[in-house]
């Protein structure tokens, strides 16, 4: 066979599979299809298609077919990354801050500190650091991917349990997105290079001078040139922060961020997102499972992934707990706010890529933390949904 048609066969199985597990199964109550995607690639990488079948893995996944979807899954990936930046909705976490700020803290600074110690946990054993990690930068790096929450998942969870537009929904929005600057934050403080550092300080004032005239730029516009516009500020941004040292998918959400949400109607924001996750997302998920390895042995690599999923629960639970002690919360507000931020999926299986792609983590650590974001999202709609039905006045009270 010709290089396009494995290609053509490797889209096959990307987009079949998944979907009939899904549909036949029906799973969409412990693992949306998003999830069932993420576990595919998994299953279709080195580490379980490749060992079991490792002369049909060697002939589908080629290198330059693995090239091919590499470049599809980074442009999917920096356009899902911008819409979750456009969808921040910071100023009406300003005009709830005492609220926002306490309840982001907390559940950010709980399970970031949980994961640290679990990360240095993990220091004591080989295997687990990347070649290019200092101690402080994978312990850091494992701590926020304990802390993350998935602002887009997040979204389609709370659509799937009808509460994104109610109340509670738009504060657990709120929350989530103070949290994304936050993790995002951490992550260029993670890949500083001080070697590159004026390279990277030159980017950062570059970039805020470029925004500030993209912004005039794009209040003039129609909705329909900003579209176009917006694409192309995209692929600018992220070239400009993986020159400068920061990766691209750091430039990719400061693209998004800088963009009010108002200048795009609503219902094609999701719309966009819609495609984004049906056309090209699987791939970027099948790419993500290909540079899986179980090569330390499946055990320490769940064991692994146990504790750093018991961090990050526990964590986020408690300090979400705890803020709504502060805040005088209803009875059960808090338990369904916490398992709704504890989802990871997308954002944090971006952020451990980047780490992986820096050197940070080996592939064993990668491994581990893709089971525990997938386990977490898992978790979060069977956990919800009864608290749900038992708290429904919760979803009508006024913030």
């Amino acid at each position: 066979m010709s290089t396009t048609e494995i290609f053509l066969l490797a889209m096959l199985i990307i987009f079949s599979v998944p979907y009939l597990v899904w549909r036949l199964c029906d799973t969409n109550y412990y693992a949306p299809l998003v999830v069932v995607q993420i576990i595919a690639g998994i299953l279709l990488g080195p580490g379980v298609l490749g060992s079991a079948f490792p002369d049909y893995y060697k002939f589908v996944f080629t290198p330059p077919v693995i090239q091919s979807l590499n470049s599809i899954a980074w442009w999917a990936v920096m356009l899902f990354v911008m819409i979750a930046g456009i969808e921040l909705d910071l100023p009406k976490a300003w005009e709830h801050r005492r609220e926002s700020v306490i309840t982001a803290t907390m559940a950010l600074g709980t399970p970031l500190l949980f994961g640290c110690v679990a990360a240095l946990g993990m220091l004591s054993y080989s295997g687990w650091i990347g070649p290019n990690g200092k101690d402080w930068q994978f312990v850091l790096g494992v701590g926020m991917a304990c802390a993350v929450t998935a602002l887009p998942i997040l979204i389609l969870l709370m659509e799937n349990l009808e509460i994104l537009r109610q109340p509670i929904g738009q504060r657990i929005l709120r929350y989530a997105s103070l949290d994304d600057i936050a993790i995002w934050g951490v992550l260029a403080l993670i890949l500083l290079d001080w070697t590159r550092v004026g390279r990277q300080l030159g980017f950062l004032v570059l970039f805020a001078l470029a925004a500030w005239g993209f912004r005039k730029l794009m209040a003039r516009l129609p909705e329909r040139d900003r579209w176009y516009v917006s694409l192309i500020w995209l692929a600018a941004c992220g070239f400009a922060a993986d020159w400068a040292g920061l990766h691209f998918m750091v430039g990719a959400f400061l693209a998004g961020a800088v963009m009010d949400a108002h200048w795009f109607d609503q219902e094609k924001m999701d719309l966009m997102r819609h495609h984004v996750l049906l056309a090209f997302m699987p791939v970027f998920f099948l790419s993500t499972g290909l540079r899986t390895n179980w090569g330390m042995g499946g055990s320490a690599v769940f064991i692994a992934a146990a504790v750093l999923l018991v961090a990050s629960v526990t964590g986020k639970l408690l300090g979400v707990q705890i803020a709504g002690k502060i805040l005088k919360w209803q009875p059960g507000e808090a338990s369904i706010i916490g398992w709704l931020l504890q989802t990871k999926a997308l954002i944090m299986i971006i952020f451990v890529n980047i780490l992986l792609d820096k050197g940070i983590i080996t592939n064993e650590t990668f491994t581990a933390m893709l089971l525990m974001a997938v386990a977490s999202t898992m978790l979060t709609v069977p956990a919800v949904a009864p608290k749900l039905r038992q708290v429904k006045e919760l979803i009508f009270r006024t913030s």
